[in-house]
């Protein structure tokens, strides 16, 4: 039986036209969320085991309730295809270009996803991005800096444990939403469902490398398919079904279409975020880099910041987050080879790509700390921040 597509999503009949079978998977999917998690969130005292659960195994626990015991069985079995040996590559590839990921994350990636008013709908009924979008965007750091790391998607590794915390802020959200009522289920699906978790990966994904391809970075092939192995395996970790886990380029192509063709577009939270996001977080941040006097940072940055999300989403999706319009939006792709050329000659002042990726990690994570002491940030995830979701 087909399932009627909610009601805001937007040309549902297009996209099974064009992509058959994967367009009514995409639709379908707007139904489902996590199982697992959600079970674990519904059963009394089981939520509250998850940091123990992670610290120590299922099987410290005497007596765990059953939706947990299930979840942690999932977890615990690794899928065939993995290969933490490539997860670890891809850590080194991504984090040996992290200043140009650190701004495509926010200017590319999270801007393309605000375009979708239906996928905002947590965020805005939460109020998680809107307000002090610096702090939002330093805990996403924080979960990235544990993923990108050797070892960090291993069993005992954080990459590991902060990716099954975020599962479970899905699944509380999830609750939240329900349990308040100002979830519009007809209207909008389930909260947070497969399609839009399977377009987050790709946000991380063919999205950011896409961006920084714009920034003169240029990954071999080896190094593409180890970064979306490594993708596939976080969206394994975070509840996706196996037939919408993103395996490579393709699929995550795949899923930027579906996303796009099918949203309603952005709506005025979503512009909000972006207003927000960029007038507190990223051009403040990028400001900060030049070495220009200080009355000219802002408005340089403002011009640069705002004519690569031109590039980066292009002129109508730009003009729809209400993104202002910059001529020099024409001239940056031009860069690009120029960076690329940079990038190669620090590789070889560092003395080889081994000591230039050594560098970037300790780079990455003393940057990361620079933002935690700056926006004053105390914890560590969205689960410990004194705002969270009350569950």
């Amino acid at each position: 039986m087909t399932l009627v597509p909610p009601t805001e999503l937007v040309n549902t009949d297009r996209a099974r036209a064009l992509y058959g079978h994967a367009g009514d998977t995409w639709i379908a999917a707007m139904w489902r969320a996590d199982d697992l998690a959600d079970a674990v969130v519904a059963e009394r005292g089981s939520a509250a085991l998850i940091h123990p659960a992670l610290a120590d195994g299922i099987g410290s626990l005497t007596g765990a309730p059953p939706a947990l015991v299930a979840l942690f069985d999932s977890l615990e079995r690794e899928p065939d295809w993995l290969d933490h040996d490539r997860c670890d590559r891809a850590a080194d590839a991504l984090v040996r270009h992290f200043p140009a990921m650190a701004i495509v994350l926010a200017a590319a990636s999270l801007l393309r996803g605000a375009g979708n008013s239906i996928a905002g709908k947590p965020l805005s009924l939460t109020g998680r991005y809107s307000t002090m979008p610096g702090v939002r965007s330093v805990e996403v750091g924080e979960w990235l800096r544990r993923v990108l790391t050797t070892g960090g998607m291993r069993r005992g590794g954080e990459g590991f444990a902060y990716t099954v915390r975020v599962r479970m802020i899905h699944a509380h959200v999830r609750a939240h939403l329900l349990r308040t009522g100002s979830w519009e289920h007809e209207a909008w699906g389930v909260p947070i469902p497969q399609p839009y978790m399977a377009f987050t990966l790709a946000e991380f994904g063919h999205i950011a490398i896409e961006a920084m391809g714009t920034l003169g970075v240029r990954f071999t092939a080896d190094e593409l398919d180890d970064i979306y192995h490594l993708w596939r395996y976080v969206g394994h970790v975070i509840g996706m079904d196996d037939n919408l886990n993103p395996r490579n380029e393709a699929d995550h192509r795949r899923i930027e279409e579906l996303y796009r063709l099918t949203s309603p577009g952005p709506d005025a939270y979503d512009r909000e975020f972006v207003t927000a996001l960029n007038a507190d977080y990223l051009i403040p941040e990028f400001a900060n880099t030049m070495s220009l006097p200080q009355r000219w940072r802002v408005p340089v940055a403002t011009a640069v910041m705002e004519g690569y999300e031109r590039v980066f989403l292009g002129d109508a999706d730009a003009d729809a987050l209400g993104i202002r319009r910059r001529r020099i939006a024409r001239l940056l792709p031009r860069l690009s080879g120029i960076m690329h050329l940079m990038t190669r000659a620090q590789i070889r002042r560092a003395g080889g790509l081994e000591e230039f990726t050594r560098r970037a990690y300790t780079d990455r994570d003393s940057e990361m700390a620079r933002m935690r002491a700056a926006y004053a940030m105390t914890h560590d995830m969205v689960d410990t921040a004194p705002d969270r979701v009350s569950v």
